[in-house]
């Protein structure tokens, strides 16, 4: 990535102070923000901060800062004005028509070269007893996108998933199978697997809440009916021949997992999840047994009069963990830190990112200390990308109780809504029956995808369907609909001959008139230029958020150019050809800001 003008005018403003003042300040000190709309100019210095360094006032430092900058730096600054303690710089328009010309024809706009950086991304990590819902959603695309914005900003990125394969949740759906279905599977039922055994856990839950009433109304207490209850008792001994191997309980363990990973397959293929390797409970529940060993060599972790062993991490303003049990079987902390070294020796990365709900962020911190204290290579990179549950404007959703909103609905819901929006704008009636579908499907899945990332990470969500999928909203089809606009009219401008183009690249660069940049011409250029920046910014604070806010910003500013500024009819034929570059530009902008959220941007729409 080139230098970006912020960082040019930094590192300006650095050598200015050092020929000024013989003071080194690092560029990094140096504030610079773009100029409030008010006042003329691009960029603002910010000069507060270096008055007192200085011993200068204000405007004295400002009219010596300016008037240097603008004699050592004359194809990046045109003016400079100061206002109360700022500096206001106007870039020349020079420099903007060079980055245009530069990059108009790049297919890779705002992408980095490779870097010698490797990152792994862990999520999804879906349990065997359910099918995927509106949280594994905003799990998976926020996963997904952070792992191809690191690929853009130039790291090799290792997608995984841990699968929660085992344990007492699919023993449940194993006993209300057995007890309930009289052979039913999903072949002979038509319900796609990951649901068919959802249901029976819902069964399960059905069926074991009738056996605590049942006991409470023979006189038994609450508590001790829950430990009594027969299916409950079954399905803590069928955890037990488990683990024990027994046969047939492998049997059909095994034959109900693969009902699930048939139904999760074909929802991540229609969403667009994929992984470089999927880990198994089942094959991970014992790593980290020879760790706690380890551990208890080095004085990290402490043995108990009854042989569980422990970890006080009070000193670090945490609590005493417990990382084996007196009966020498292992807790989930210790198969985290089992696994975290495994991926480690299998791909080295230099960071380790964990995409997982907020409700987990306990667990990421004890998980990153105990690695740290263990010394393991991996420990540093560790990073929880801890995100905020996802409501529905009716409120929270239950599994147990079956009122969760499965994925693949939502997804059909969500196209469908595409389809009927599609069709009142009336706008596609040369398409055919095969386009359609795909229309509505990138809207749909587009208008989801967007949605649940548009927002920071962080921060709780209500999912409304409907206002997703707004035209004119802060949404992925306002985008969508935006490059498809672009598109149109690059497609009418070659059909005139006006831009001739080959596999969508013009096949040579004009000589731009350098008459001055019209304000909304400039802006759109200033937004441009930044799109390498935030992508950069987007990776390092693991925030796609930022992304779909830049090229909303780029979609809303693109559409105010051209209601002011006519393409077709330009005033000169070489502004004709800027305009038409900008328009490339901006296309291809929003095609790479898009992808890298999994949304794809169609041709017309």
């Amino acid at each position: 990535m080139n230098m970006s003008v912020v960082d040019q005018i930094k590192t300006a403003a650095s050598a200015a102070i050092k020929a000024l003042y013989q003071i080194d300040i690092h560029p990094h000190e140096v504030l610079v923000n773009a100029t409030k709309p008010e006042f003329e100019g691009d960029y603002t210095v910010v000069l507060f901060a270096l008055v007192k360094q200085l011993k200068k006032s204000p405007d004295a430092l400002g009219e010596e800062m300016g008037k240097t900058l603008l004699e050592a730096n004359p194809g990046l600054f045109s003016g400079y004005n100061i206002i109360k303690g700022f500096l206001n710089l106007s870039v020349a328009d020079n420099y903007w028509l060079n980055f245009l010309d530069t990059s108009f024809a790049d297919t890779t706009f705002g992408f980095s070269k490779p870097n010698a950086e490797k990152v792994m991304v862990e999520y999804s990590s879906p349990n065997t007893n359910k099918p995927l819902h509106l949280g594994h959603l905003r799990n998976n695309f926020l996963g997904w996108s952070i792992a191809e914005i690191l690929k853009a900003t130039g790291n090799e990125v290792a997608k995984t998933c841990i699968v929660n394969d085992r344990g007492v949740h699919i023993c449940k759906s194993m006993i209300a199978w057995q007890r309930f279905a009289n052979g039913a599977t999903p072949a002979n039922t038509g319900i796609k697997g990951d649901h068919f055994v959802g249901d029976y856990y819902v069964k399960f839950n059905d069926a074991y809440k009738k056996e605590i009433q049942e006991l409470v109304a023979s006189g038994m207490s609450e508590d001790l009916a829950e430990k009594e209850a027969p299916i409950m008792k079954a399905t803590q001994q069928m955890l037990i021949d488990w683990e024990a191997g027994k046969p047939e309980v492998m049997e059909l363990w095994r034959t109900m997992n693969g009902w699930v990973y048939e139904g999760f397959n074909s929802t991540y293929q229609r969403i667009g999840s994929d992984f470089d390797k999927t880990y198994y409970e089942s094959n991970t529940y014992l790593l980290g047994k020879d760790l706690v060993e380890t551990g208890l060599q080095k004085g990290v972790f402490y043995q108990k009069d009854d042989g569980s062993v422990w970890i006080d991490l009070t000193a670090d303003g945490l609590d005493e963990k417990l990382v084996r049990r007196k009966d020498g079987t292992s807790v989930y902390i210790t198969q985290d830190i089992g696994l975290a070294e495994q991926k480690q020796k299998e791909f080295n990365a230099s960071q380790s990112i964990y995409v997982v709900g907020d409700e987990q962020n306990y667990h990421f911190k004890v998980l990153k200390l105990i690695c740290q204290k263990l010394q393991l290579p991996s420990a540093d990179g560790i990073y929880h990308l801890s995100y905020g549950m996802v409501e529905l404007p009716s409120g929270k959703m239950k599994s147990r109780e079956g009122t969760v909103v499965d994925a693949d609905d939502l997804v059909e819901e969500m196209v469908n809504i595409a389809r009927l929006k599609t069709e009142e704008l009336g706008k596609v009636k040369d398409f055919t029956p095969e386009e359609l579908t795909e229309l509505y499907d990138t809207i749909g899945l587009g208008a989801l995808k967007f949605f649940l990332l548009r927002v920071d990470p962080k921060k709780k969500m209500i999912f409304n369907p409907e206002e997703s999928i707004d035209f004119h909203g802060f949404t992925g089809p306002f985008v969508q609909y935006t490059h498809a606009r672009i598109r149109s009219i690059l497609r009418k401008a070659a059909g005139n001959g006006e831009w001739s183009m080959i596999n969508d690249k013009p096949d040579s660069l004009f000589t731009i008139d350098h008459s001055p940049l019209l304000p909304l011409e400039k802006a759109l250029l200033i937004t441009l230029e930044q799109f390498p920046v935030v992508l950069q910014e987007a990776a390092s604070e693991h925030d796609p958020s930022k992304v779909a806010i830049y090229v909303f910003n780029l979609a809303k500013t693109f559409n105010s150019f051209y209601s002011e500024h006519s393409i077709a009819n330009a005033e000169t034929e070489e502004k004709k050809l800027l305009r038409l570059q900008l328009s490339q530009l901006t296309a291809q902008a929003l095609k790479n800001g898009m992808s890298v959220l999994g949304i794809r941007v169609p041709e017309r729409m």
